[in-house]
């Protein structure tokens, strides 16, 4: 196989055989391919697409790049979740500990946040002393004792991916479907559960910032979760709208905890049963209404937050927090954004409040920017909510009064103010499955 060829071919619109794909990723993987060759076929796939048989092929041999997790020697059914990303996103510290409570295993490998979306790892690291970076005996034991278990991806998870992925954030290559679903779907073929849950979220804190692209991602990863052996059903969630109301990390786990004593904010607490139940299903535990049921009472009678207390403190972290997150370090000081007129929220600018979060130390500019991670904001209002002048829109907290400036310009920007009350848009919008779209009424 000669990739120059392969380049042509794909530039003229035809389709990759098998072994061109694999050859292709094996032979980038081990350096005998150049950048700058593959950058062309990237550039190439972004302009001509891919069938779901390519993008199938290039998602298995992205997975078998590097280390196949098998988790056949834990008992029972292994569920897998991933989210594409958001602000305010803190479902894995909740779904977790509700399925595992319910009686599933939920082995979780997670990344780091860069940019205006926070990370799950970087939110469990804010618990005192618990351990991300677990060995796969560790890993295993703790999965199949407490029932869930996060860890920070292995080094050798799907290395394809990660070079593929560096490539593409040069070369103005990441916003194409076929390439997206790739990365994702590979790293999560590579970590070995059986069922796998989607969360695709969309809106202005999303990559997909329409409904109909965010249905077709997800129709395409849950087509390469089916073929590849695994049950696969995507939900199309929104984020045009924070998750919940504190963005931050050791903010986002107390309000896990809050949701999970019933007491969180009612959209991170009905998005997360519905996606739990969804968990639930794919594992066989009963109808959807019947699995939503079951995650409901795990919350209401406790047995969900028991299940993150015995997984923080398995892997080494201060329950304390857990038990009574008032624990939690506090940021020196704050800063209350206000209102400058009457009205209506209408609109929020997701990202701009990620974006106002990193401002405040509470995520990554770059891969080595270190975390505060008291730092964060508490949402006063949001999309829907009356306002006065002078209303506390949001409230900022940092380890320097010289942050604020340019979080609170950035945090101002991010809400509209407008005389009419907005149209309420629903929290999820579709389900996707091998099957159909399932649309949901708001």
């Amino acid at each position: 196989m000669r990739m120059y060829d392969c380049i042509m071919k794909k530039k003229k619109g035809e389709k990759l055989t098998s072994q061109e794909i694999r050859e292709m990723v094996s032979g980038y993987v081990k350096g005998e391919i150049p950048d700058y060759q593959m950058s062309a076929m990237l550039m190439a796939i972004c302009f001509q697409g891919m069938d779901q048989e390519e993008i199938t092929e290039l998602t298995m041999s992205m997975a078998q790049s590097g280390d196949m997790v098998d988790l056949s020697s834990i008992p029972g059914v292994k569920v897998d979740k991933h989210s594409t990303g958001g602000v305010g996103d803190k479902t894995t510290l909740i779904l977790g500990p509700i399925v595992a409570a319910c009686g599933v295993k939920v082995a979780k490998m997670s990344g780091r946040g860069l940019g205006h979306t926070g990370g799950t790892i970087d939110k469990l690291e804010s618990i005192p002393g618990f351990r991300t970076s677990l060995d796969q005996k560790e890993f295993f034991s703790i999965i199949d004792r407490v029932g869930f278990s996060v860890a920070g991806q292995t080094g050798n998870l799907a290395p394809a991916d990660k070079k593929l992925y560096a490539l593409r954030d040069v070369t103005g290559t990441v916003d194409s479907i076929p390439l997206i679903a790739a990365s994702i779907m590979s790293k999560k073929l590579a970590s070995g559960s059986d069922c796998i849950l989607l969360d695709v979220k969309v809106g202005s804190g999303a990559f997909m910032k329409t409904v109909d692209e965010a249905v077709e991602l997800a129709k395409c990863m849950v087509s390469i979760g089916e073929k590849c052996g695994r049950k696969t059903i995507a939900m199309i969630t929104d984020m045009d709208i924070p998750l919940g109301c504190a963005i931050g990390n050791s903010m986002e786990v107390a309000e896990a905890v809050e949701t999970l004593l019933g007491r969180g904010p009612k959209d991170l607490y009905e998005v997360c049963i519905e996606l739990a139940g969804n968990m639930l299903y794919l594992a066989g535990k009963g109808t959807i209404r019947e699995c939503c049921s079951m995650a409901e009472e795990a919350v209401a009678d406790g047995r969900a937050l028991e299940k993150l207390k015995e997984m923080v403190e398995a892997q080494s972290g201060d329950v304390q927090v857990i038990q009574n997150p008032a624990n939690f370090e506090k940021a020196p000081y704050s800063y209350e954004v206000t209102a400058k007129k009457d009205g209506y929220v209408t609109h929020m600018d997701t990202e701009k409040c990620g974006i106002a979060s990193v401002a405040l130390g509470a995520g990554r500019a770059t891969k080595e920017s270190s975390i505060d991670y008291a730092a964060g904001i508490t949402l006063r209002k949001k999309t829907g909510d009356a306002v006065k002048q002078g209303d506390v829109l949001a409230t900022l907290y940092a380890s320097s009064k010289g942050l604020f400036q340019e979080a609170e310009a950035l945090l101002t920007k991010a809400y509209e103010i407008e005389p009419e009350r907005p149209k309420e848009e629903p929290l999820i919008y579709a389900k996707v499955t091998a099957e159909s779209v399932e649309w949901r009424q708001s």
